[in-house]
């Protein structure tokens, strides 16, 4: 399905806060940041997906396993950012 820069906007939106509800303890960022997160998170999940054999090139990945992929990537950042996994005193 054909998504514009609008629809992709918004879905990373949605699934980046999704994603940043699921993961414990406190992110610091805003919603672009949030945005980035869902969008990366859901291109990631798509790439992944494509290599298992789940997708066809050129075809995105689905809601659950867009989550999926930006909570891993929000996971990653946190340790990144020297964080114990995105969780916070």
């Amino acid at each position: 399905m054909e998504r514009g820069i609008i629809g992709t906007i918004i879905l990373g939106l949605i699934v980046g806060a999704i994603a940043r509800f699921v993961v414990p303890g406190e992110q610091k960022m805003g919603w672009i940041m949030t945005c980035v997160l869902g969008v990366a998170g859901s291109f990631a999940a798509g790439l992944v997906g494509q290599l298992l054999g789940w997708y066809q090139v050129g075809q995105g990945a689905g809601w659950i396993a867009s989550i999926v992929g930006a909570v891993v990537l929000l996971l990653v950042v946190g340790k990144m950012k020297g964080g114990s996994g995105g969780t916070s005193s």
